[in-house]
């Protein structure tokens, strides 16, 4: 198991305050995940299919995380983090909740300049 570290890294040259970490920032995006899991799952149809998408997710995420550790964030990702785990918590549907079960994690991705799949 890897472990991550969440605090803010010291404060990067040219930069007045300390920077999130990618991992840090990488974990609020698993957290937000995990609350659409909770909705989505009420539709007992979709449970497999619903932690199936969990699991690969995070598991990319993290791997990305990992990589990039040590770099010192874009000054826009934090932003862009935020943006997105704010709209998670708008999403009130179960629905859409599983529409957005991959839609984050590719959001997250781009924002990170990464491939999404």
């Amino acid at each position: 198991m890897v472990r991550l570290n969440l605090t803010r890294s010291p404060a990067a040259a040219g930069y007045a305050v300390p920077m999130t970490s990618i991992p840090a920032l990488v974990e609020r995006i698993v957290i937000a995940l995990a609350d659409l899991v909770l909705l989505a799952e009420s539709i007992e149809e979709e449970w497999t299919y619903v932690h199936d998408l969990e699991v690969v997710w995070v598991a990319r995420l993290r791997a990305v995380a990992a990589e990039r550790a040590t770099e010192v964030p874009d000054p826009t990702l934090e932003p862009a983090i935020d943006r997105l785990v704010d709209e998670v918590g708008r999403i009130a549907d179960p629905h859409r909740a599983i529409d957005w079960l991959s839609t984050l994690p590719q959001a997250t991705l781009v924002a990170l300049r990464e491939q999404a799949w």
